[in-house]
C-alpha cells in the first residue's frame, strides 16, 4: 500500500497541473496555493552554484589583509617593497634554476689570505691606528664595482624606490634627502673617529651631535665590546687584483680582529641579508688589507654595524673566517663581471 502511495505523489510531481486539479477542486471550501509545493519542486531544479569565496582559508590570508589594508606610502623603502612583493606573490624567482653567482668559480681566484706576508709575533706599541689618505687614482673603488654591477633584481627595487620618493619629495626634496642621509653618515663617521684617537676631544663635534645623537646611542652597546683599534678612515688596495677602498676601522670585536664597516639606517636591518652588497664590500676590505703591503697583519673576519637614527640598539652582523670566504668568491665573480665590462 506504502508503495502505491509513492507512486501515486512521483507521477503527481513529474505533473505538476494534475497536482493543482486536486488541490482545487470545488468541494474544497479552501484552495491550496500552488507555492505551497515549491519545496517538493526543487528537487528537480538546477543545482545551486558554490561561491568559491566559502572555500578559502580565511585564517591564513588574515595577515595579508592586514598588510594590505594598513598600507601606508610613506613607510616605503626598498626593504619593505621587497617584503610586500614577497608577501603578494611569493619569493622572486621561487621556482627559477640556482643563481649562477652561487655556483661559478672564480676564473682569477686569488685566496683572501695573504699566504706570502709575513706577520710580526709581537702587536705594534703604537696606540695611534693607521690612517692612509686616499689617492685619486685610475683604478676603480670596490663602490663603484659594486654599483656597476649591481643584479638585475636588487636594481629594479632601488630604482622603484627612488621614484617613489621622488613622486612623494619632488626631484628637488629627493635630493635633499639624500644629501641630508650622505651627511649624516659622514658626520657619525666622525663622532666615531673622534671617540677612537686619544689625542682629539669629543667636544670638537658637540655642535653637530643633535644630527647625530640617535646613532650614536644606537652603537653604545657595540663599542663596548671593541678594543684595540688599528685602523681608522684608511685607504687599502689590493696589490694583485687591483682595486681599492676606504677602510672604516679595523679593530677587535669580542677578542677576534675585524674589518669594522659602520652604517645607518632609518629601518630596521635584523639580518646579514638585509645589508644587501656591504657583505662583500667588507669582504672586498679584508682581501685587500690582507693583499697590502702597508699592513703588517692579517684579517680573517668582519663587522657590519647597522647604527639607526631613531637610537634603538644597532644590529651587529660579524662575519666569521668562513662566511668571508663565501662572500670574497662572490666578490670575485662581480669583479670579474666588473674588468670584462671595461
Amino acid at each position: 500500500m506504502l508503495l502505491v502511495r509513492m507512486n501515486f505523489l512521483q507521477l503527481l510531481c513529474r505533473k505538476p497541473e494534475r497536482l493543482e486539479m486536486v488541490f482545487q477542486l470545488r468541494h474544497c471550501k479552501k484552495q491550496f496555493p500552488y507555492m505551497c509545493l515549491a519545496t517538493s519542486a526543487c528537487l528537480y531544479s538546477k543545482k545551486k552554484k558554490v561561491n568559491g569565496y566559502e572555500q578559502v582559508d580565511q585564517e591564513k590570508y588574515k595577515s595579508l589583509v592586514f598588510s594590505v589594508t594598513s598600507y601606508k606610502a610613506s613607510a616605503q623603502t626598498p626593504e619593505t617593497i621587497l617584503e610586500e612583493d614577497s608577501l603578494l606573490y611569493g619569493q622572486p624567482l621561487k621556482h627559477a634554476p640556482p643563481d649562477e653567482a652561487e655556483t661559478k668559480t672564480p676564473k682569477n681566484w686569488i685566496p683572501l689570505i695573504n699566504p706570502n706576508k709575513r706577520t710580526p709575533l709581537l702587536d705594534s706599541d703604537s696606540n695611534l691606528p693607521m690612517k692612509i689618505a686616499l689617492q685619486k687614482t685610475k683604478i676603480p673603488s670596490v663602490t663603484r664595482i659594486l654599483q656597476q654591477t649591481i643584479p638585475p633584481q636588487q636594481a629594479f627595487y632601488l630604482e622603484r624606490w627612488k621614484q617613489k620618493m621622488i613622486e612623494e619629495l619632488g626631484k628637488d626634496g629627493f635630493a635633499e634627502y639624500t644629501k641630508n642621509l650622505f651627511l649624516q653618515g659622514e658626520l657619525f663617521h666622525a663622532a666615531l673617529e673622534s671617540m677612537f684617537l686619544p689625542e682629539e676631544s669629543a667636544a670638537k663635534e658637540q655642535g653637530e651631535d643633535a644630527a647625530i645623537s640617535g646613532y650614536l646611542s644606537s652603537v653604545q652597546h657595540v663599542l663596548k665590546d671593541i678594543s684595540e683599534v688599528r685602523v681608522l678612515e684608511s685607504a687599502v688596495q689590493h696589490g694583485t687584483l687591483q682595486y681599492l677602498g676606504l677602510v672604516d676601522c679595523v679593530a677587535k670585536y669580542r677578542g677576534q680582529l675585524c674589518v669594522i664597516d659602520w652604517k645607518t639606517s632609518e629601518k630596521l636591518k635584523p639580518s646579514l641579508k638585509n645589508t644587501f652588497d656591504n657583505p662583500l664590500q667588507v669582504a672586498a676590505y679584508v682581501g685587500a688589507i690582507n693583499h697590502d703591503a702597508n699592513y703588517d697583519f692579517q684579517v680573517s673576519c668582519g663587522l657590519i654595524v647597522v647604527a639607526y637614527k631613531n637610537g634603538c640598539p644597532a644590529h651587529p652582523h660579524f662575519m666569521g673566517p668562513d662566511l668571508c670566504s663565501q662572500y670574497w668568491n662572490k666578490w670575485l665573480l662581480r669583479l670579474e663581471e666588473y674588468m670584462d665590462r671595461n
